[in-house]
């Protein structure tokens, strides 16, 4: 059965910083491209970073402030988010990303940055 847990969100600042951790199990993030997804309240839940044994991807609202990252060892894929943004308030979901179709989702996190 996979599972994927996300955390590490919350409330910050403009400008400031989070790192979200997601923990899988049941899927194997070494071997599967990965992803981050995040989805605002109204709008469709986009991927914003992959991450495969080759490279990293990034969707251009994030490029240069989001970088990806994952620790096979312990199974984890984490999302570091720097300069954060109002626009960047989302829930943030962890999945298996293109050209895998996402497997079942997660609770997600929470990300709201406000003043």
């Amino acid at each position: 059965q996979v599972q994927l847990v996300e955390s590490g969100g919350g409330l910050v600042q403009p400008g400031g910083s989070l790192r979200l951790s997601c923990a899988a199990s049941g899927i194997s993030v070494s071997i599967n491209a990965m992803g981050w997804y995040r989805q605002a309240p109204g709008k469709e839940r986009d991927l914003v970073a992959r991450i495969t044994s080759a490279s990293t991807n990034y969707a251009d609202s994030v490029k240069g402030r989001f970088t990806i990252s994952r620790d096979n060892s312990k199974n984890m894929v984490y999302l570091r988010m720097n300069s954060l943004k109002p626009e960047d308030t989302a829930v943030y979901y962890c999945n298996t990303a293109p050209p895998h179709i996402p497997v079942s989702w997660g609770q997600g996190t929470q990300v709201t940055v406000s003043s």
